[in-house]
């Protein structure tokens, strides 16, 4: 199982409002919790022949945080504005290596395709890369910053 299936997983169960999911293939275990506002989000990967489990915690404060940028942003005029989110939980980095300048700043111009930023989930980097073509408006997410799956990361203007 790859890092593509377990965080298809991840969302799947999220969206399904499932409190606790565990499944089993071969040599690996894996459980997913999730739970109520004040929980936490929890993802266990385990290589049962290794017997140590990867844990992706977040925090309480950090989805309350959120939430409340969220309704500052929808309840701005924002909606001329392709927004682009956080495709999994990690960790937001707006440079490819801390020596390297920013993908991306607020008023750069862009293509589909363009890399935005990098997030880091599990000790992997994924690239994230532009969905439109069109010009950076907002970075509504601080460098080195925890993002949740389907958090505003960016606000682009696609004329």
């Amino acid at each position: 199982m790859d890092i593509k299936e377990i965080q298809n997983l991840i969302k799947f169960v999220a969206k399904s409002g499932a409190s606790e999911v565990k499944l089993e293939m071969g040599d690996i275990k894996i459980t997913i919790k999730t739970g109520g506002e004040e929980s936490r989000e929890t993802a266990y990967v385990q290589h049962i022949p290794v017997q140590q489990p990867v844990q992706q915690p977040v925090a309480a404060a950090q989805q309350v945080e959120t939430k409340k940028e969220s309704q500052e942003t929808s309840s701005s005029d924002d909606s001329k504005y392709v927004t682009i989110k956080s495709p999994m939980i990690g960790t937001f980095y707006r440079k490819p290596s801390p020596d390297k300048p920013s993908f991306v700043e607020v008023g750069s111009s862009i293509k589909a395709g363009d890399p935005l930023c990098v997030i880091e989930a599990m000790k992997l980097f994924n690239e994230i890369e532009s969905e439109v073509s069109g010009k950076i408006v907002k970075v509504l997410v601080d460098d080195s910053s925890p993002v949740e799956f389907d958090q505003p990361l960016f606000l682009i203007d696609p004329s």
